[in-house]
């Protein structure tokens, strides 16, 4: 610096501010906190987590999408691996864990190299290389999904460790069934839109409760007790308009000078509504589910013509009712014809727990189809339609791609030696992050090792010698607590789980290993017109290390 020359502050003084090594460290030591404290759930013997928020409301849970999302999570970094979860979660709708505890494990073994010196643009570097390899033996090793029985069994695979493992078997049938009704054949492939499988909960009676409706429920009652519960041979209304007569948009005052005009007045709002029923009728149509209200001259006057109606049906609910009884939606009675209609064996009201539900059963063929989720208490079934939901995912995926791989920690085994024995082909630094990357993936069988109690060197020791002489297949038996046959045992993964975790952990890693600088950034405040502005606002604070 010349002399008289004043130093120039780019930063504001005390500015928080991670740099070079120091940086990388902590960071990896926040998503190495994030992967252990989710490890403890992975597998069938997997430990559950209580998760208490500030009002004391609690969710318990093993799915590591829910225990992610719902942690008070601060670090910037650790909120990049909770991103992984959500991903995985949004996209394929389970290997969460996995996808989380790869992650960690990746970065552990970085953090090793980079005290050997090794530059993390080496190391990401070598990872890529590594998952492309991954990828490809993946592709070769998935076998072909060609009955519902496969599917029952990666249902099953989806749902063990869960608290609905118990009824597991009972559960996979009605998983199956929902799939196979709402899956669809567009241009030659097999589509399954899991947005169309409804599921409902109601706390009382047990798992085995939990009944599948080839048709849908809708938690709503009929609008008056006269109307006739159960309608059999049902011709299905799907109205989107309110039954009501409309209020001006202007505010109007009606004058009646001469009190025999009152009765006229009642009289023809009677009449207005007598006049839609009678359009109702005259269509063909004995049920009507509105998406707005119904007065309640308009409800008399349906109960009267023995018509089944319900109001105030969600939109969401209306859409899946047009798919599952092939009705129209109509927004102007004038268009209710009989074509519009919408058919269905039966409509009727039933009690569940202490609430009143209509259910629309025996549709021909429903492209949309319910749930009805039971079970002990709140939080019981709270868990169930988690672990449901995961499992119609994974159920759909492998019906859609036809491609499943062994479960068990199989695949990573197979994996973590082909990754090493290509590191052998590589040679220089690069050698050293894809052995890395091999070794990350012994972390799966390992960890599901170690959760159901067995011995894990010894049981990595049995699985590699396994591996090494062509049993692609042998995983963790956890029935008998030893190195077994996946295939046997019927443990099944879908192929794009296994794919979807595996680059995004790879991705995520990569990420957090090419950064060297953390620093505080401005707080988003009020306009500069609102006293915020430039000058006036502090810089945000980061979360302390």
């Amino acid at each position: 610096m010349l002399s008289g020359q004043m130093p120039i502050f780019v930063l504001k003084e005390g500015t928080q501010r991670e740099q070079g090594k120091n940086a990388q460290k902590n960071n990896i030591e926040a998503a190495k906190t994030i992967a252990d404290a989710i490890r403890t759930t992975l597998g069938p013997k997997g430990m559950d987590k209580m998760l208490v928020d500030s009002i004391g409301d609690i969710i318990v849970s093993n799915d590591g999408a829910t225990i992610l999302k719902e942690m008070d999570v601060d670090h910037p970094t650790a909120k990049m691996i909770v991103e992984v979860a959500k991903s995985q979660d949004s996209a394929v709708g389970d290997g969460t864990t996995s996808a989380v505890i790869l992650a960690g494990e990746l970065l552990k073994q970085a953090e090793t190299l980079l005290d050997q010196g090794v530059h993390s643009t080496v190391i990401t570097n070598g990872f890529r290389m590594a998952v492309n390899e991954a990828k490809k033996h993946l592709d070769q090793i998935a076998l072909e999904a060609k009955d519902d029985k496969t599917l029952k069994r990666i249902s099953m695979t989806a749902l063990s460790g869960k608290n609905t493992s118990l009824s597991s078997d009972f559960l996979s049938d009605l998983v199956v069934k929902a799939v196979n009704a709402v899956a669809d054949e567009r241009n030659g492939k097999v589509v399954v839109d899991t947005a169309n499988i409804k599921v409902d909960k109601k706390n009382g009676g047990s798992v085995t409760d939990t009944q599948f409706i080839n048709g849908l429920v809708i938690d709503k009652e009929k609008v008056h007790p006269k109307m006739p519960s159960p309608v059999k041979d049902a011709k299905i209304a799907l109205i989107d308009s309110a039954l009501e007569i409309k209020k001006t948009e202007i505010e109007a005052k009606v004058q009646i000078t001469d009190p025999s005009k009152i009765q006229d007045f009642l009289a023809q709002e009677s009449d207005t509504f007598k006049n839609m029923v009678e359009k109702i009728k005259k269509s063909g149509a004995n049920v009507v589910l509105c998406q707005k209200g119904i007065d309640d001259i308009a409800q008399h006057y349906l109960a009267k013509e023995g018509i089944y109606a319900v109001r105030r049906v969600k939109k969401s609910d209306m859409e899946k009712l047009a798919k599952a009884t092939g009705a129209k939606i109509v927004t102007n009675l004038d268009d209710l014809t009989s074509a519009a209609l919408g058919k269905a064996e039966k409509v009727e009201e039933k009690k569940i727990s202490d609430d009143r539900m209509t259910f629309i059963t025996g549709c021909a063929n429903p492209k949309a189809v319910s749930i009805l989720i039971r079970g002990g208490t709140d939080h019981v079934v709270s868990e169930i339609e988690r672990s449901l939901n995961d499992a119609i995912r994974v159920v759909a995926l492998t019906k859609e791609d036809g491609k499943y791989l062994p479960g068990g920690g199989a695949i990573e085994a197979e994996l973590a030696m082909k990754v090493r024995n290509f590191a052998n082909s590589v040679g220089g630094r690069e050698q050293l992050a894809i052995e890395a990357f091999a070794k990350a993936l012994e972390i799966i069988p390992r960890t599901l090792a170690e959760n159901a109690g067995m011995d894990p060197i010894n049981t990595l020791i049995q699985l590699k010698a396994d591996h090494e002489k062509g049993k692609v297949t042998y995983g963790i038996d956890f029935t008998e607590n030893k190195v077994g046959d996946m295939a046997k045992a019927g443990v099944f993964d879908p192929l794009r789980v296994k794919k979807h975790a595996l680059e995004s952990a790879a991705e995520v890693s990569t990420m957090i290993l090419r950064i060297d600088d953390v620093i505080a950034s401005k707080k988003s405040g009020p306009s500069p017109g609102e006293g915020g502005g430039m000058g006036g606002g502090m810089p945000g604070g980061m979360p302390q290390y």
